[in-house]
């Protein structure tokens, strides 16, 4: 079996967390939500896990960070390509997220852009030529 990652993340209001993550193309898995929780899937591997706060808390005693004003985490999602990341950054702004709260990265090889989620979260999308990559450590080894 694959391993599998699950993204907690404390929201503040679940239903418009759940309709955001819907819109930019994660499906609901309506096997683990109830009204305190939304599991979002992005692939087989990976899923966001949308907690209300007092749900959040039952999971650690710490201070739940406002992500508007504190960095907690910053999530990278892959994309099959640079097209793949405009589309995606292209739902987030329909869906009314912030878009590029993070600068535009463009190594010719590699394509990233980044959006925020409604309560702050910022997640990146990133398209990488892995063939390119290793081409240019190689070359850069060899210097």
């Amino acid at each position: 079996m694959a391993k599998m990652i699950f993204v907690n993340l404390p929201v503040s209001d679940l239903a418009r967390a759940t309709a955001f993550y819907q819109a930019v193309g994660a499906e609901k898995n309506e096997q683990f939500c109830d009204e305190t929780a939304s599991c979002m899937v992005f692939s087989d591997t990976i899923h966001a896990m949308l907690l209300t706060h007092d749900k959040f808390r039952q999971f650690t005693p710490k201070k739940i960070a406002d992500a508007r004003t504190s960095s907690e985490v910053l999530i990278c999602l892959s994309a099959e390509s640079r097209e793949a990341v405009d589309q995606m950054i292209g739902k987030v702004q329909a869906a009314g997220g912030g878009v590029d709260p993070c600068p535009k990265q463009d190594y010719g090889f590699m394509y990233g852009r980044s959006f925020e989620d409604p309560d702050g979260h910022i997640w990146e999308v990133m398209w990488m030529d892995v063939a390119a990559a290793t081409a240019a450590q190689s070359a850069m080894a060899d210097a």
